[in-house]
């Protein structure tokens, strides 16, 4: 799987190119601030903004709600799937098979 996007620059990537779920993973990573391999709601927001969308806070609580499986309110490697879905619903991603 690849997901793709509309051309937006971030730190060292854009998301307009092909991007593996391995790629998406590590870019998300750059948003653990606290590097403890959780994404809080906080860090979507970061990493959320870094892609110029639009209602961060808002959308960020929509994403982990979403996405977070077990509820502890994080989001680790194994919900990381259901952020992937949300992100393609919700803030434009394409995501396409190889």
């Amino acid at each position: 799987m690849a997901i793709r996007n509309r051309t937006v620059a971030t730190t060292t990537r854009s998301l307009d190119a092909d991007m593996t779920v391995d790629e998406f993973k590590e870019w998300l990573r750059r948003f653990d601030v606290d590097h403890d391999g959780r994404i809080s709601r906080d860090e979507l927001r970061r990493a959320m903004r870094a892609i110029r969308a639009r209602f961060t806070g808002w959308r960020s609580k929509r994403g982990i709600s979403y996405a977070d499986a077990d509820g502890d309110g994080y989001i680790d490697d194994n919900e990381v799937d259901g952020l992937i879905e949300f992100a393609q619903t919700n803030l434009g991603l394409k995501i396409v098979a190889y």
